[in-house]
């Protein structure tokens, strides 16, 4: 790891055990020894200034509430594009086989028709007499037994040889049908990919419109709240005392993944991406798996439904932990109650605290 990279890593680490150190239970935010301050009377500057800030703040909570739900409906039709993507990768190297098989059937067709045609040829050039009327013909019965046995070899050759071209056919017409079905399947995924790519650009526009009508103080308030709502639940999810079971030691596999993971902090999220330059939530969980050497799917739904499960207080570096009850989210869990990710269009790969998004559950890759 470069010394550059390094220091990412470390100083992103160091803001998660922060925050699991704040967002322990019992934690406050006043200053031990000053007093509490007074609220301001009614009518007064300081009170109308306060009230405006709780209704700016009131603002940009329902702005902040309809950008997450803008990215989660994003984050869902990723998810079908990448599944569409994955099934249209998967049908054309179906197809391109069964055109290799196509050629190789067509190819020993030819050689079959060929052979037929030199039988054929052979028993014109024979005469075509009944074996009675040659052996009557004959000068010598021996030489014309020795020729019958030969030629009962040959018919019975000629017989496995039609054999086999009716087989050959068979299988060419059902390499046709298959690959037909295939490209018609295939098609069918275009269409999806299309529509999918349509529905997350729709979402991504309207969160990048929405966000524009904001001044930069309010973005960057804006930025505030989404960190204060992310702390909010990871404190609440420390405060059920729920890091104190989890203990689990990595895998070599799982330490390679993690690895991997870490050191993407800083790339941008990008939908579809599975890197190297950027990536999504599950593109950089499926690569990290990959670069461990352990191939998972593609999608976070399909490795919800796919990998094995295992309890929260069970799982360990390298782990999956999904999140929404749609499955349309993915992090990995890295340990001492964190997470590196690729939260959403506008941010980088990061780490964060792995409760501060709602949990579905946790996957083992690696099982």
């Amino acid at each position: 790891m470069g010394s550059g990279k390094r220091t990412l890593t470390t100083a992103a680490i160091a803001l998660v055990c922060t925050v699991t150190v704040l967002g322990a239970p019992g934690a406050a935010y006043a200053t031990p020894g000053r007093p509490a301050p007074r609220p301001a009377p009614s009518g007064s500057p300081d009170a109308t200034r306060a009230a405006g800030s709780a209704a700016d703040g009131g603002r940009l909570e329902v702005v902040r509430e309809k950008l997450d739900q803008l990215y989660h409906d994003a984050a869902v039709a990723t998810d079908a594009y990448n599944a569409a993507e994955e099934k249209s990768k998967r049908q054309s190297t179906q197809i391109v086989r069964l055109a290799k098989e196509i050629v190789k059937g067509q190819e020993r067709l030819a050689r079959l028709k060929d052979r037929a045609g030199a039988a054929a040829r052979a028993q014109y050039r024979g005469g075509g007499l009944p074996p009675g009327v040659r052996l009557w013909l004959s000068d010598d019965p021996q030489e014309f037994l020795d020729g019958a046995g030969t030629a009962i070899q040959g018919e019975r050759a000629t017989e496995e040889m039609l054999a086999d071209m009716t087989r050959t056919q068979k299988d060419l017409k059902q390499y046709a049908r298959d690959a037909a079905a295939q490209w018609d399947a295939l098609e069918a995924n275009r269409k999806a990919k299309a529509e999918a790519k349509k529905k997350i650009q729709t979402q991504i526009d309207a969160a990048e419109k929405l966000q524009s009508q904001l001044k930069k103080q309010e973005q960057e308030r804006l930025r505030k709240l989404e960190d204060e709502a992310a702390y909010k639940a990871q404190t609440a999810w420390l405060s059920s005392g729920i890091l104190k079971d989890i203990s689990g030691k990595a895998s070599a596999e799982g330490r390679k993944a993690v690895q991997f993971a870490t050191h993407q902090i800083g790339k941008p999220y990008v939908w579809g991406a599975e890197g190297p330059k950027s990536f999504d939530c599950s593109g950089l969980t499926s690569q990290a798996w990959a670069a461990a050497g352990d191939p998972i799917p593609r999608t976070s739904q399909e490795q919800w439904k796919q990998l094995r499960h295992v309890a929260i207080k069970d799982m360990r570096p390298g782990d999956l932990v999904i999140y929404f009850s749609d499955a349309s989210h993915v992090a990995m869990y890295i340990g001492d109650g964190a997470i590196v990710h690729s939260p959403r269009p506008g941010r980088t790969v990061t780490i964060t605290g792995a409760g501060s998004m709602p949990i579905l559950g946790v996957v083992r890759p690696d099982a």
